[in-house]
């Protein structure tokens, strides 16, 4: 029995983690619907302050990247969970408490502290126990819960306080109960692997001491030194920020913008924003499979979808009605961020140092999440200036655009000469 759980723990891994970042999309998505309600409990604010929860959050979040990490690869996922969901929801907690956008504010933050220890505990150990040839599929499966998670925010909140008229803490409430039940979770389900760790550390050790021996000291400082920001790395993390910068400023601030500029209101908002959620699924995992299949071929398929995610991004604004709006929200949950997410972690984790993984995907994720905080209080400041969001959907597509070329100019010709090569 124990050895079948070993060979199967991988699956448990993978299981884990996506009702991880169902929980905390779950908490990400629940207030955009609702920013009229909670200003009705703190008073009247301007949309660069609402705009300001969301970046509140990511702040937090983003300043834990890299240090959670390093506490990763140096004492485990395990250790590093735990104290970090007990601090979300204690975020949680104080912003379901809160009677002023100051509490709020600190809420937020305290909840992005404690989320930031999961990124890199999530991939590197999907990294670390998921067969070669389902890293991809293994991605996807755990960034599909994000997709659930955002799909249940959104309607959840849409449902519980704009339909049936509870307080707006309801669904607040309700995200800190499922953030203590997964504390619990990640107790009985993860192995404490600081031992591993340990090992692999002192592996890492004795091969960069042998190293040392063959080549000069300057030559290995060099070599250490440009370890996390070789060309192709950066052009990952730009593309990354780009990404993200457009798929956070349209769910943080879609709903707002249905309801101010098209004169959508009720549960419609939550089911149209959701819409990026219900093709994201199945997206992830064929495109995350056909990755696994060719993996020659991931700096292509990123490029593709990057390149459709611009296109949809920028004419997103010229839809005419609620429908087709719709459909292209479809198309990119279908193509866009959530599709593009897997694969690119899976690329980015190929090329890690094995002693650094987490390390190296919390200074992708850093950049990327970097994103998320300048893009919900810019784009509330452009719609208090220009008293239409129109134009930050705009700016989301050309840096989209920015990005993707970028990328091409490195990581695509590097990709074309390894596939000569072969």
């Amino acid at each position: 029995m124990s050895a079948r759980f070993a060979r199967d723990y991988w699956k448990t891994i993978v299981f884990t983690f996506c009702l991880g970042w169902v929980v905390i999309w779950v908490y990400r998505s629940m207030l955009t619907p609702v920013y009229a309600e909670i200003q009705q409990t703190i008073g009247p604010q301007s949309n660069s302050s609402m705009g300001l929860i969301s970046s509140c959050y990511f702040f937090g979040y983003t300043a834990l990247q890299i240090p959670s990490g390093y506490l990763v690869d140096r004492f485990g996922q395990k250790r590093v969970l735990i104290p970090g969901f007990l601090v979300f929801a204690a975020g949680a907690a104080l912003i379901a408490m809160a009677r002023s956008l100051g509490a709020i504010f600190v809420g937020s933050a305290l909840a992005g502290i404690g989320c930031g220890c999961y990124y890199g505990a999530a991939f590197s150990l999907t990294t670390q126990h998921v067969p070669a040839d389902k890293k991809g599929v293994g991605a996807a499966i755990v960034n599909s819960g994000s997709a659930v998670g955002m799909i249940l925010g959104l309607i959840g909140s849409s449902f519980l306080v704009k339909q049936l008229g509870l307080p707006w803490q309801t669904m607040v409430v309700i995200s800190a109960v499922l953030i203590s039940l997964m504390v619990a979770w990640y107790a009985i389900a993860l192995r404490d692997n600081i031992a591993e760790k340990r090992e692999l550390h002192e592996r890492a050790r004795r091969e960069t001491e042998a190293r040392s021996e063959a080549a000069s000291v300057g030559q290995a400082t060099a070599t250490q030194g440009g370890g996390l920001f070789k060309i192709r790395f950066i052009a990952c993390y730009v593309l990354y920020f780009c990404t993200c910068y457009a798929y956070y400023m349209i769910v943080t601030w879609l709903p707002s913008f249905l309801e101010n500029e098209r004169g959508i209101t009720g549960g419609m908002i939550g089911i149209i924003v959701s819409m990026i959620s219900v093709t994201a699924i199945p997206g992830a995992l064929y495109f995350s499979h056909l990755s696994d299949r060719r993996r020659d071929r991931k700096a292509s398929i990123i490029i593709l979808l990057e390149c459709f995610a611009f296109v949809l991004v920028a004419v997103s604004m010229l839809a005419p009605n609620a429908v087709i709006l719709s459909i292209i929200l479809l198309l990119y949950g279908l193509l866009g961020k959530m599709a593009v997410d897997p694969v690119l972690i899976s690329y980015m984790s190929d090329q890690a140092d094995s002693d650094r993984v987490a390390t190296t995907l919390g200074v992708f994720n850093f950049f990327g999440m970097a994103s998320s905080v300048v893009a919900p209080a810019l784009t509330g400041l452009i719609i208090d200036i220009s008293r239409s969001g129109e134009i930050s959907f705009y700016l989301g597509a050309t840096l989209l655009l920015a990005g993707t070329i970028f990328f091409v100019l490195t990581n695509g010709r590097r990709a074309d000469e390894g596939r000569r090569a072969a």
